[in-house]
């Protein structure tokens, strides 16, 4: 079966054999039949090993693999040899081919390029290697290559990966620009030259890396992952100035799609390839179209910001000067009034209705007391009616018993009952002798 460029099988190992040559013997002179039967005490000999490891590739069948060549030569003999490449992973095997075969794929065939290859494993048992015998290679076309990143591009987006909610804004002026790109490329230069035209203080950490081929996705996804460690790293570009669409496809790549999506900080995708978009720019933060354009979303315009500067400032100057000189015309419009430039001839004419409204005052307020004086000395005539000393005045005693109850009728009080007596001019003590009803 095959997996991520790797050839495995489900066969089993066989037990040990004879073994052409072989003359030790183990500690009890025989060599262990099963490998689960070795032992420190019971080893097998390193040509049981490698007979049954060739036993074993020997029984496997021819099958396909994917990856990227990585190095290809042509030797004598009619023999051509290939490493290829997993894709996504640092894996790789060695393939043979006799020059036959590689003459039959439809196009040159070149490091870098993505194919199938039908072959059958072959190990080397006094090398201790495995290699595979290419039978027939064919070059992944571009088209299917597209229609396996479209495949991606749904699932990623069916994910969530792509959604506008889990982009970031860009920093006004980041205090490190983390920058991703190719070992001496131009999308260097254009990153840091042109930021630094605009804003000369920039500062930069720049990670030189491959961009293209087998090791782009591992170290790009490195790259990336390093810088967004970094606290005083504020924005990562990832930048490459275009190219075809093979060389754009790590871009595409899962792994790498998904180290940028993991990123905390806000990232910039700058590829620079307008026809084919890769995942990258779907994922990232903000797309660039070139690193140009890059440079020129990660950092302000020095003299633009000046210039905006300046006209804040005369725009502020303008309105406080607009807001002075209409309050000073406010001022002089007030100033200019009669009743501010002659005070008292307001105070003048209202003088006599201030005077007569003085006396109209002080008379109902005299007529009103006068009133009331009358109204007090009815109510206190009043009062005097009715108060018990002036009853007592009249004649009259207030008689009470010694519990403080008044006596009202003979039948309120007993003979030799103790009395209190109160009259006008004071008050004495009584006792009955005789009570006689009316």
């Amino acid at each position: 079966m095959r997996q991520a460029g790797v050839v495995t099988a489900s066969l089993p190992l066989p037990d040990a054999g004879p073994v052409p040559g072989s003359s030790r013997a183990g500690a009890s002179g025989a060599v262990p039949a099963r490998a689960v039967e070795t032992s420190p005490e019971h080893p097998w000999p390193v040509r049981l090993l490698a007979h049954n490891i060739e036993s074993y590739v020997a029984r496997m069948p021819a099958l396909w693999v994917e990856g990227q060549v990585v190095q290809l030569s042509r030797r004598g003999g009619g023999m051509a040899f290939l490493t290829l490449r997993d894709t996504d992973q640092d894996m790789s095997v060695p393939v043979a081919a006799l020059s036959r075969v590689v003459q039959r794929v439809p196009v040159p065939l070149e490091e870098g390029a993505h194919v199938v290859v039908h072959a059958r494993p072959e190990y080397w048992a006094k090398r201790g290697s495995l290699q595979l015998k290419a039978s027939e290679i064919r070059p992944v076309g571009v088209g299917e290559l597209l229609a396996r990143i479209e495949r991606l591009k749904s699932v990623l987006a069916a994910e969530g990966v792509f959604d506008a909610s889990r982009k970031v804004a860009l920093p006004f002026l980041p205090a490190v620009v983390g920058l991703v790109c190719g070992r001496g490329s131009k999308a260097e230069h254009d990153v840091v030259v042109n930021a630094r035209e605009r804003w000369p203080q920039v500062r930069f950490e720049i990670r030189e890396v491959a961009v293209q081929g087998v090791d782009a996705v591992g170290q790009v996804s490195a790259a990336i992952a390093d810088l967004d460690a970094r606290p005083d790293v504020e924005v990562i570009v990832v930048a490459r100035g275009g190219g075809a669409v093979e060389d754009l496809l790590p871009f595409s790549n899962e792994t790498l799609v998904r180290a940028a999506a993991a990123c905390r900080t806000p990232l910039v995708s700058a590829i620079g390839h307008e026809t084919d978009c890769p995942l990258l720019d779907l994922v990232a933060d903000h797309r660039a179209s070139t690193p140009t354009d890059a440079a020129k979303r990660i950092v302000p315009d020095v003299s633009e910001e000046r210039a905006r500067v300046v006209q804040s400032r005369d725009r502020i100057r303008s309105a406080v000067a607009a807001l002075v000189a209409r309050e000073q015309a406010g001022l002089d419009a007030a100033r200019s009034r009669p009743v501010l430039a002659a005070p008292h001839v307001l105070v003048d004419a209202h003088a006599e209705q201030v005077v007569s409204a003085r006396d109209r005052g002080r008379r109902a307020l005299d007529a009103r007391l006068l009133r009331a004086a009358g109204e007090v000395d009815r109510l206190e005539a009043q009062v005097r009616a009715l108060s018990p000393a002036s009853t007592l005045e009249r004649g009259y005693a207030v008689v009470q018993r010694g519990d403080g109850h008044v006596v009202r009728t003979p039948d309120d009080v007993a003979t030799d009952d103790a009395l209190h007596v109160r009259v006008a001019g004071g008050a004495f003590d009584v006792t009955v002798l005789a009570s006689t009803a009316r």
